[in-house]
């Protein structure tokens, strides 16, 4: 089984990723760090030099290497994938992503994604003077989006441990 994890930046996806992964001994992968990896550069550097429209293109090119959509080799098997907040802005992406998993979309309220990331530099998205009115913006644009996961977990007061718990009791697994 793979375990795919989508949501707004700040709300969990990557450090959940990894200690569900770990719970498990599943690989993780998260495919903005593939991206960075492929390029060469950070996400941001991307976003600053290339602007949103061609970092969607490289997100949606990585999410069907990652997944061996056209490639030959076997299909991804026992892996927990963080995706980046914006993955599911892309219809097909969702599609190939709950072809090989189960998506999982993390949730939080806008003052929780606000402190997560306050002293984060690296967002480009929040680039903004008013990042808690960003936030609920973008939230509200995405919600349509994210609701087509196969679960969504609210982790606005949860703990990281908390998070895996939730995942793990949605996926009937033993907790």
């Amino acid at each position: 089984m793979n375990i795919i994890l989508v949501g707004f930046m700040g709300t969990g996806k990557t450090v959940v990723g990894k200690k569900l992964a770990k719970r498990f001994k599943m690989e993780f992968i998260d495919l903005d760090d593939k991206i960075e990896e492929t390029e060469g550069r950070t996400i941001l550097e991307i976003f600053e030099q290339e602007g949103e429209i061609y970092f969607r293109r490289l997100e949606k090119q990585a999410v069907k290497d990652i997944l061996g959509i056209g490639e030959s080799h076997a299909t991804l098997k026992d892996s927990v994938i963080a995706t980046g907040g914006g993955v599911v802005l892309d219809d097909e992406n969702i599609d190939n992503l709950k072809r090989i998993g189960i998506v999982i979309c993390l949730t939080a309220t806008p003052d929780a994604i606000l402190k997560r990331t306050a002293s984060e530099t690296h967002r480009p998205l929040l680039k903004n003077v008013e990042p808690k009115k960003r936030i609920e913006e973008f939230l509200k644009y995405r919600e349509p989006f994210y609701k087509k996961a196969d679960y969504i977990i609210d982790t606005s007061y949860l703990e990281v441990d908390g998070v895996v718990e939730e995942i793990l009791k949605s996926l009937k697994l033993d907790v």
